[in-house]
């Protein structure tokens, strides 16, 4: 795989830094992951982008189109700042060094101030391989002396949040209180019906119905009626303990 043509990417020319980019394995992880937070940022005035890697097909209910029409509705619900696609290979996604440096161009191009990955435990290889050309990328948009589009960029930070295939008892860093957010973030979740709905069991626990159940979880131990859990591999900065819940 060769790294995409310069004009492929966004151009920084035209575009503000982003606060945030969100890289996401296929449409929907952002959405389940971290939906609610994304609106708490961008409630907040921050500028989020979501960066979808593949396009997530093929599935038994989806297509390239239905897919396409899913984000986009998604996309209109979370009033995202940004959001693009890789164009990689679903079911196949790799950390190569082509990839590694497609990513960082995006990086280099949006100049997020964070990056947020999937979680480096899972069972799925596409989540495990986004995390990984993630950090990687967050390496080679610094590097100078490249052919990669836009300027050298590190972003201050890299977290990780919770869209996994394993049944783990983990313990997050930190929880994002997201009750105000929880109804916009199922409105998202369900714009992939073909994912969530379209030929999935009707009685319940349903898919939706671990979600929210997985969301009050999350709320219950911060005291609040839903969360959702992230962590990091660099110990935070804090320079107040006002926000703390």
């Amino acid at each position: 795989m060769n790294i995409l043509p310069a004009s492929a990417f966004p151009d920084p020319e035209q575009i503000e830094p982003l606060d945030f980019l969100v890289i996401a394995p296929h449409p929907d992880d952002a959405e389940i992951g971290m939906g609610g937070t994304i609106m708490r940022m961008i409630d907040q005035g921050m500028r989020v982008g979501v960066l979808d890697l593949t396009s997530g097909e093929p599935t038994p209910h989806g297509s390239m189109e239905i897919r396409a029409k899913e984000t986009a509705a998604a996309t209109e619900i979370m009033k995202l700042t940004w959001r693009g696609n890789a164009g990689l290979a679903n079911r196949a996604l790799e950390n190569t060094l082509a990839a590694r440096q497609q990513i960082a161009s995006y990086v280099r191009c949006l100049r997020p101030r964070w990056l947020f990955a999937p979680y480096y435990h899972d069972a799925h290889p596409d989540h495990l391989a986004a995390t990984l050309l993630t950090e990687a990328a967050r390496f080679h948009a610094k590097l100078s002396k490249t052919d990669m589009p836009g300027p050298r960029h590190h972003p201050e930070r890299l977290y990780y949040y919770f869209c996994i295939h394993l049944r783990l008892a983990v313990q997050p860093g930190w929880i994002v209180d997201i009750s105000e957010q929880w109804d916009r973030k199922m409105q998202a979740v369900r714009a992939y019906e073909s994912q969530m709905i379209t030929g999935r069991p009707t009685e319940p626990p349903t898919i939706l119905d671990r979600i929210r159940d997985e969301g009050a979880h999350w709320g219950r131990l911060i005291n609040r009626n839903y969360g959702e859990p992230f962590d990091t591999k660099e110990p935070l900065a804090m320079t107040s303990l006002r926000d703390l819940l």
